[in-house]
């Protein structure tokens, strides 16, 4: 089975449609979107309904849960503010069952779901250092966890009572290790490339491989404008960071 894991589209449709066109190349099994698929960008709807119609799997991100009014305003930056409250303004009565009833975590076979951290999964913790992945990997009896959240691709690998820390790329797990992937964001990256990303993993070759794909970034960020979303938001799209 080939799986696909996107997370963080952010509301970003030229770049889920871009994602999307990739997957279909890749003959994957299934799609699984570890959250956030909303906040930020202009395309929410549209998204939503992408999101429910190919992904097998959908799991609840702080920005939906924003939305749903279960996070208060004082975890929110001023930026992210106006933007859950743009959001709420567009998601339309049918969408709001769906949102509500996404699970904050899910698991298949050895591997393990969150969009943040598998640590108190509806507290939204970032994993961004060894003393974070330690707490995470508490939390989980799977040899992988596979997350998002952060928009980092990276990933963290636990193994002799040692954790190491490295940039997303192609590898093949090691039998004895446990590890904790980050799969970067579809909508919105942060590290220094505008790329989308996303995550294959491929249980018969046993390998995750990090995928980048181009897309139309002006047209995204003209939607943007139009709709008075915040300028740094807009700008951060053409940077990825």
């Amino acid at each position: 089975m080939i799986l696909a894991l996107v997370s963080d589209i952010h509301a970003n449709r030229e770049a889920l449609e871009a994602v999307l066109q990739d997957i279909e190349k890749q003959k994957v099994d299934k799609i699984y979107c570890l959250g956030d698929v909303i906040g930020y960008g202009s395309d929410p709807v549209a998204c939503l309904d992408m999101v429910k119609q190919n992904c097998e799997v959908v799991l609840m991100g702080n920005h939906e849960y924003a939305v749903l009014g279960k996070l208060p305003s004082s975890q929110l930056n001023e930026t992210a503010k106006v933007s859950i409250a743009w959001t709420q303004n567009q998601i339309d009565e049918r969408l709001i069952p769906m949102i509500s009833d996404l699970p904050t975590s899910a698991s298949l076979g050895e591997l393990h779901f969150v969009h943040a951290s598998p640590y108190e999964p509806d507290h939204w913790h970032y994993i961004l250092s060894p003393e974070h992945a330690e707490l995470a990997f508490q939390h989980f009896t799977q040899r992988i966890c596979f997350h998002g959240h952060s928009h980092l691709p990276t990933i963290f690998a636990g193994f002799g009572g040692q954790i190491r820390r490295q940039a997303g790329h192609d590898f093949q797990p090691n039998e004895e290790t446990r590890y904790l992937v980050n799969v970067g964001s579809v909508g919105q990256p942060r590290d220094n490339d505008p790329r989308a990303s996303y995550v294959l993993y491929d249980d018969q070759e046993d390998e995750v491989r990090f995928c980048r794909v181009e897309y139309d970034i002006s047209a995204a960020q003209r939607k943007m404008r139009e709709q008075d979303l915040p300028t740094m938001l807009i700008a951060r799209l053409e940077t990825g960071r």
